[in-house]
């Protein structure tokens, strides 16, 4: 009797398990993901899921073995079979045996596992290049063989949405701070490879898609490497903790089939020849103005606020500040190469002439500053060329 009903037991709990199991593959919605690891869209991304199905099948082998013997024990070998534990102290048999098998185990695991990390870090004749560079808290993208560059940084919906008097409900936002601005964007089927650095302190680029990420050390330059199989837009963010707008960091990333890069590219570079023909005209005040306001709420807000009042000590007001309503040529070398010893950057590097020239001009026109000032694109071009030295 009490043998059948250990049976009934087993099976019972047998049949739980498969009906939990059941439940769950058949949820409104599953789509093979939620319990497993994501499977990516790169070479790479498909070489790390194939390792981790490896493990994880031994894994299971290992915890169905351990645990059937486990039961059989418990079950068969319990007191009220009148069953007694042997008396002996070691086992040289059992003690080689365990400590072999799991060498075994994890020479078996080491083999794939080294394979996926070479194939990693030894990147393969790439196709083209691109530098990312961090920033407190936005990213740089420097396309080496095409001379595009732009800063990449929170877009201004999400922006004023995470701050509590905006008014803005953050459930309204789509892609709520996981939107950007300008997206990093990228071929299909290309290798493609990544030099990774920072310009202050350490930020980690990552995208969970491209199955793997990369610290940004200043002073150091991390590579990596990657071949996007499907077209699509990928998002994910600095795994890092970067300072007070870590959460703030994200990345996103557009992949293009290679006829529709092609034409993004060239459009880039139109508008970088334009950029450069606009920069030799005399802006009126009301253009600076308006371009001023949209750059400081991308790049100065996060730091200085919207009313311009700062966070201090770290981030100073720029309302009634004595550099906003100072000389002008002293605001601009603070702008341009940033003060040494404190958080604010060397913007010279990042912006444009324009955007620059336009964010002064906000700035020492807005928060109650009156100096009236307006500054020109030609003025911070000739600066930062060396034509007109710092003063």
């Amino acid at each position: 009797m009490k043998k059948h009903n250990t049976f009934i037991v087993a099976a019972a709990v047998t049949a739980a398990v498969i009906a939990a199991f059941w439940l769950l593959l058949a949820a409104p919605g599953y789509s093979g993901n939620e319990i497993n690891m994501t499977r990516g869209v790169t070479t790479m991304s498909a070489i790390n899921y194939q390792l981790h199905m490896i493990v994880l099948w031994i894994c299971v082998v290992i915890g169905v073995i351990v645990f059937s013997a486990m039961f059989f024990s418990i079950v068969l070998h319990r007191k009220s079979r009148n069953h007694e534990a042997a008396q002996f102290t070691h086992s040289t048999k059992a003690e080689i045996i365990w400590t072999v098998i799991p060498i075994l185990i994890l020479v078996v695991i080491a083999v794939p596992a080294t394979k996926a990390l070479v194939k990693m870090e030894v990147a393969p004749e790439t196709e083209m290049t691109v530098k990312i560079t961090g920033f407190q808290w936005r990213w740089k993208y420097h396309y080496v063989e095409d001379d595009i560059q732009f800063i990449s940084s929170l877009d201004s919906i999400s922006n004023a949405a995470r701050r509590l008097s905006s008014g803005i409900d953050p459930r309204s936002v789509d892609n709520y701070l996981l939107e950007v601005d300008h997206p990093l964007v990228l071929p299909a089927d290309t290798k493609i490879k990544f030099l990774i650095t920072a310009d202050d302190v350490i930020h980690s680029w990552w995208v969970p898609a491209l199955g793997w990420k990369r610290d940004a050390v200043p002073g150091f330059i991390n590579e990596a490497w990657t071949e996007i199989m499907e077209p699509g837009t990928y998002r994910g963010q600095c795994a890092e903790l970067c300072g007070k707008d870590h959460g703030f960091m994200p990345i996103v990333l557009k992949v293009l089939p290679k006829a529709q890069y092609r034409k993004w590219v060239q459009g880039q570079k139109n508008r970088m020849d334009d950029e450069r023909s606009e920069v030799e005209r005399l802006w009126s005040r009301e253009e600076l103005m308006e371009l001023g306001e949209d750059v400081y709420a991308a790049q100065c807000a996060a730091c200085h606020q919207a009313d311009g009042m700062g966070l201090a000590p770290a981030f100073p007001a720029l309302a009634g500040s004595a550099v906003t309503n100072g000389p002008v040529s002293a605001h601009i070398d603070v702008v341009l190469h940033g003060r040494e010893g404190t958080a604010m950057q060397a913007w010279g590097s990042m912006l444009s002439a324009a955007d620059i020239a336009a964010a002064l001009t906000y700035t020492r026109n807005s928060f109650g500053n009156k100096s009236g000032d307006v500054v020109q694109p030609q003025t911070i071009s000739r600066i930062k060329n060396g034509k007109i030295h710092r003063k």
